[in-house]
């Protein structure tokens, strides 16, 4: 219970001050994971970590879950349609761009990694972490159309991650053992194929259920939330006992809830807002404790890779995205740097490492994944508050007609705004 206790003080102290930080470039993820580095000098919490391991990992993937859930509840229909939606294209061009990139790049600077754990490796670290640079979505000196498309591509690349991570671990392993045919008929039928109908039945029945209690009136309205909150818990009991992926599963119950209970978005930000955040905080505080017991293996190689992943693997692709959009230079330059690193790809990559591949590049990736999610906690909560104060000033000086202001360009980023 020693890591446990650590991680309720730290929560207790963050609390205290949390108001005060909010004007510092000190930001929770960063604090975090700065307490889980000063846990490391703790032999008996690094045994305990040892021993504990699988029931640190549920509660990492229980944070995870409930992110997912309610990222996708949030979504509605009118938020990714016209030409001109940013999150479309960030979400569309830009994530395939960022995962061919980033698998390319893997395979230039690790010259012995497949084809395929390079993918592994790209996909773990191409989901955005809204949670690392909440002060810009946050800040009224951005505009609000462009903190809104980095807030619902953060809020929708953590599920749609998933597949391409399963896919690029059912054909690595498909290599490795020769059996190709029975790995991605596995990984078609149990993962993908059980994940979306348990996630569908777990959505329509629990949306339908909701929707019908608050018409009766049967349903009193704190209690509400709770309602909510149980689905994607559901949804972790159904995929554990039929192999199906919890993290599809709990995508898209958030995705069709809406169909029977509209209000669901509204309860589970509510709740991510409150208690979500400390399964969010505890997996800093984690990734904190075990990055300590790795980063002297931090090679050359290993940190060029993190570079690049946040600059040229994740700044290129958003640059193409937005081609015709008439977007300023510095507003592309903004919204290409802060595609922080965090909460998914540090879950990610302990489901991966969890699953026991034995991959050859398994512990490559590892360590790829440690640095970059590290350098992305500092140099993101580092930057937020200066480069917003930056942007700010570069944004001063377009006219009411520049395409960032523009809230009615397809009705869609406006919906964006009103659903987050």
């Amino acid at each position: 219970m020693i890591i446990i206790a650590a991680f309720i003080l730290s929560v207790f102290l963050y609390s205290l001050v949390s108001k005060r930080l909010e004007r510092t470039v000190l930001t929770a993820p960063l604090l975090f994971t700065a307490a889980g580095v000063l846990m490391s000098f703790s032999h008996e919490a690094l045994s305990e970590l040892a021993l504990d391991r699988k029931g640190l990992l549920l509660l990492a993937e229980l944070g995870l879950v409930m992110t997912l859930f309610t990222d996708a509840s949030r979504v509605r229909p009118s938020m990714l349609k016209g030409e001109t939606n940013l999150p479309v294209r960030l979400l569309s061009t830009g994530m395939l761009l960022t995962i061919v990139l980033g698998l390319l790049c893997a395979m230039g600077v690790f010259r012995t990694m497949t084809f395929w754990e390079a993918g592994i490796l790209a996909a773990i670290l191409a989901p955005t972490d809204a949670g690392l640079g909440q002060v810009i979505v946050n800040s009224s000196r951005v505009p609000r159309r462009i903190r809104q498309a980095l807030n619902v591509e953060a809020g929708l690349n953590d599920g749609l991650a998933v597949p391409f991570l399963m896919f690029f671990i059912a054909l690595a392993e498909a290599r490795e053992t020769g059996n190709g045919g029975s790995v991605l008929t596995r990984f078609l039928i149990e993962q993908l194929g059980y994940g979306t109908l348990v996630g569908l039945a777990i959505g329509l029945a629990g949306g339908y259920l909701l929707g019908l209690a608050r018409r009766k009136e049967w349903m009193a309205e704190p209690v509400a939330q709770l309602g909510v909150v149980a689905l994607p818990l559901a949804c972790v009991v159904a995929s554990e006992a039929t192999g199906a992926s919890m993290f599809i599963a709990a995508f898209v119950a958030g995705l069709t809830t809406q169909i029977g209970f509209s209000e669901v978005g509204k309860h589970s930000v509510e709740f991510a807002e409150d208690w979500g955040q400390l399964f969010d905080y505890f997996v800093f505080f984690l990734f904190g404790l075990l990055v300590t017991q790795v980063w002297a293996q931090f090679s050359f190689a290993i940190l060029l890779y993190a570079v690049l992943s946040l600059t040229l693997v994740r700044m290129l692709p958003v640059a193409v995205a937005l081609r015709g959009t008439h977007l300023s230079r510095p507003t592309v330059l903004f919204m290409g740097w802060f595609g922080p690193r965090g909460l998914a790809s540090i879950v990610l990559g302990l489901v991966y490492l969890e699953g026991n591949t034995g991959l050859p590049g398994e512990p490559v990736i590892k360590l790829a994944v440690m640095a970059t999610v590290l350098l992305s906690i500092l140099a993101h909560g580092l930057t937020a508050l200066p480069a917003t104060g930056w942007y700010a000033k570069s944004t001063a000086s377009l006219g009411n007609n520049a395409p960032e202001l523009d809230q009615d360009t397809s009705g869609a980023d406006r919906a964006a705004a009103e659903g987050a």
